[in-house]
């Protein structure tokens, strides 16, 4: 794999040809340090490339859901159970990880099999937050709040898995 020192902004994508880096009049080529000093500096992103999955409700909804697990193993954390931690973390990421990594596929079928396995962590999470309430580790509100959100992604799934 090559590592890029240099990006290109190039209809926000990394250009090649041939193992070389496109350059245009109208495309500026800057190093990493650049890209960090000039949005320092300015305020300004510079562009980067555009993702389908970006656009999807359920994949901005998933992250949603993933930062909130994130936080609550955060908290689990702190109190030295690393292993629940790890196990929310990872189910929480595979939500966005998988919608995103289906939308890439050529093929729907392939797309409503990566859905399908997302919708599945979503009964992965749902059942940690209800052993952790149990245990203590999260109180009602916050597990009914995050049960409820796990529902509706789970039947917006459904429901887009249904309309491709």
């Amino acid at each position: 794999m090559r590592n890029y020192t240099k990006i290109e902004v190039f209809s926000g994508l990394r250009a090649k040809s041939g193992g070389q880096r496109a350059q245009t009049d109208e495309n500026k080529v800057m190093t990493k340090e650049q890209r960090r000093t000039s949005k320092r500096e300015t305020g300004i992103r510079t562009r980067r490339p555009h993702w389908r999955f970006e656009d999807l409700q359920i994949w901005n909804d998933a992250c949603d859901l993933a930062v909130d697990f994130h936080q609550i193993a955060g908290r689990l954390d702190e109190r030295r159970l690393y292993r629940y931690a790890e196990q929310l973390r990872a189910a929480g990421l595979s939500l966005p990880n998988n919608i995103a990594e289906g939308s890439g596929s050529t093929h729907k079928q392939e797309f409503i099999q990566f859905l399908n396995i997302a919708r599945r962590s979503l009964f992965e999470d749902a059942s940690m937050l209800l052993v952790f309430e149990r245990l203590g580790l999260l109180n009602e509100v916050e597990t009914d709040q995050l049960l409820w959100d796990c529902d509706g992604l789970s039947r917006g799934i459904t429901n887009f898995s249904r309309s491709l």
